[in-house]
């Protein structure tokens, strides 16, 4: 069976369903049907969110799992989220590898404590 297309192949439309079909019984029923805020993706942002929801929302393994950056797979869950029609907080800061690594040597040596450590990963100033 082919996976139900959401947005109009032409101009990018969210396309209205409009029958549903019981292949059991072969009821039939038409109106119009709001296929929810998944119904609102594109194909690749479905995807995401399955993977998003097989790693269990954690981003650090979908970087493992699709070879992505975090920035990158941060930047696709704001776009998913806004295609859904939420509304998206403040971006959070990034941090860099190099500052990262450097905050968990500090605190695996002893000179800031866990919750400072947890302060700045979390990208408040020293």
């Amino acid at each position: 069976m082919n996976t139900m297309m959401t947005l109009c192949p032409v101009c990018g439309e969210r396309l209205a369903v409009i029958r549903l079909h019981c292949r059991a019984c072969q009821t039939a029923i038409e109106g119009q049907f709001d296929p929810g805020p998944l119904g609102r993706l594109a194909t690749e942002q479905l995807a995401f969110v399955e993977t998003f929801v097989r790693c269990e929302g954690k981003l650090n393994r979908m970087e493992r799992e699709l070879g992505l950056s975090y920035p990158t797979l941060r930047s696709r869950l704001t776009d998913v989220i806004r295609q859904m029609g939420y509304p998206v907080g403040p971006e959070p800061p990034v941090l860099s590898e190099d500052e990262r690594t450097r905050v968990l040597d500090l605190l695996a040596a002893g000179e800031i404590d866990s919750a400072e450590a947890m302060r700045r990963l979390e990208g408040e100033a020293a």
